[in-house]
């Protein structure tokens, strides 16, 4: 009888362990599943395309709305002469080249003023518009800074993420304001959110990768997260701010972008990374890399082509072309499909001829573009060179990119945050500078001359772009170059952290793609 209660329980007990290891197993399995989904380099570049799309959708979608909506708030919505309708269909026509980054008015609005004394001098973008359009940029030039050094403290995702939380706050501002002070706040806070995407997403990339051609590839693809945001921005807002409301089209983008804080937080678990126990390299030494330099100068250069044209362009062609108004909103569409195939069929052939000779060869397309815009004497003459513009500023930056990581990689402490900033403040600088100095200058020597300028600046710029020649060396083993004073403070660290430092930027299971 004992016996065979033994042989019972025996059998229960087996029962049991089997069900325990069948139990750890699945377990093991699926926390394998889970961890490999977090560390999965095409999951990282999708939420940081993710991100990067809804700041340039946001960017863009309150172009077709603002204008019209603080006339609203001014003027109210009753009593609207023929000739104020006039007024507000130009003006929102004009206001919708507004893209990309917050490009200002304040050459175009002064272009206006000027054009003649028989009335439509009255015809003019209220100034409030143009200070609100230009305030994400100075924000986010004062930002950058900030952020690049935050990302030295706390790793890539916290900053992301802050950039996405950010976004949300600016898109519930956006929907549920009712007077112009919210709207410059909202603005502002985007200004913000924008520095923390951009630096923290291509950082976390460049970290994720550390393989040269890799890097190359996906980085161009991350950027094509900017093209679709702007392509799909601006239909977006006019659609929905039309047919639905002001609201709906903020609150659809806060909806998205909740979704990519749930998605952040579940996928990278944002936390502080073991990587900056390590002390990076100063900004001083940074800046004054003169490899950085002339990679952030060509950045900035070809952007300034851009910042200058959106809002002089529709101007010029108001007094040269008699177009109807809904052709000023498309007559920025192909540099925009030229942006998002240059970004994302470009990075691994520059990688393969050479970054320096696609940024050197891509500066000379952007020149001749810029000089051949002021010929066109019809609207379908701008489509070539809109084209090659938005092509060639996508090469431009498909094939610098990954070349400043390759810089900090090979000459500096691999932490990419600083680097970023620097060129993020170079993107900035462009598109709040560049549209005050090149709207002052239209009225001096005329729109013609300040593009053509612009164009002989890239093409005087391109041979620069050789001496970056001597960074893409193949040697892998090359030895991090660092300030003396950080040597033994790097050393020291390396000792007490050894064993701590994560491994995971090394599994890199799907970089083919």
């Amino acid at each position: 009888m004992k016996i065979g209660i033994c042989v019972v329980e025996s059998s229960q007990n087996k029962t049991k362990y089997k069900h325990f290891y069948t139990n750890l197993f699945i377990m093991r399995e699926e926390t394998s599943i889970v961890w490999r989904i977090q560390h999965s380099g095409r999951i990282i570049v999708f939420l940081v395309y993710f991100s990067l799309f809804l700041d340039n959708v946001l960017l863009t979608v309150v172009v077709p709305i603002i204008p019209d909506y603080l006339y609203k708030l001014e003027h109210g919505k009753s009593n609207q002469t023929e000739e104020e309708s006039l007024r507000y269909g130009l003006n929102n026509d004009t206001a919708t080249v507004v893209n990309k980054n917050s490009r200002i008015f304040v050459g175009k609005v002064a272009h206006i003023e000027n054009r003649s004394s028989d009335g439509i001098s009255r015809l003019v973008l209220p100034e409030q518009i143009g200070l609100l359009f230009a305030t994400k940029a100075f924000v986010q030039l004062v930002a950058n800074t900030l952020v690049g050094q935050l990302t030295n403290k706390v790793g890539y995702t916290i900053p992301l993420l802050i950039g996405s939380l950010t976004l949300f706050v600016s898109s519930l501002l956006f929907a549920l304001e009712r007077n112009v002070v919210l709207l410059f706040v909202a603005r502002g806070v985007q200004g913000i959110g924008s520095a923390c995407t951009a630096i923290g997403g291509m950082a976390l990339v460049a970290d994720r990768y550390p393989d040269d051609k890799d890097r190359s590839k996906v980085m161009g693809i991350a950027m094509g997260g900017i093209a679709t945001g702007v392509l799909v921005g601006y239909p977006f807002g006019g659609v929905m701010y039309n047919f639905v409301g002001k609201a709906s089209p903020f609150l659809i983008l806060a909806g998205l972008i909740f979704l990519n804080v749930v998605l952040q937080f579940i996928i990278l678990q944002p936390g502080i990374a073991p990587e900056t126990m390590l002390q990076s390299s100063p900004l001083k030494l940074l800046v004054t890399d003169p490899n950085i330099l002339i990679a952030c100068g060509a950045v900035w250069v070809s952007t300034s082509v851009m910042a200058v044209l959106e809002p002089c362009l529709p101007v010029w062609l108001m007094d040269t072309m008699e177009l109807p108004r809904w052709q000023l909103g498309t007559v920025f569409v192909p540099d925009s499909i030229g942006y998002l195939l240059g970004t994302n069929l470009f990075g691994s052939v520059a990688f393969r001829i050479g970054r320096w000779l696609a940024a050197s060869v891509s500066l000379l397309v952007v020149g001749v573009c810029a000089i051949g815009v002021p010929l066109a004497t019809r609207m379908v003459h701008l489509i070539v060179p809109h084209f090659g513009l938005g092509l060639g500023i996508g090469i431009t930056d498909a094939a610098l990119m990954p070349l400043l990581a390759h810089v900090v990689d090979t000459r500096h402490v691999a932490m990419y945050g600083t680097v970023y900033s620097i060129v993020q403040v170079a993107v900035s600088l462009a598109y709040s500078v560049a549209p005050l100095v090149g709207g002052e200058l239209v009225q001096w020597v005329g729109f013609p001359w300040v593009i053509r300028s612009l164009g002989i600046m890239n093409i005087i710029y391109s041979p620069l772009c050789f001496l970056l020649r001597k960074v893409e060396s193949k040697e892998e083993d090359k030895p991090i170059v660092m300030d003396s004073s950080l040597e033994e403070d790097y050393q020291s660290v390396g000792k007490r952290t050894e064993g701590l430092i994560s491994y995971s930027r090394f599994f890199n299971e799907d970089v083919e793609w």
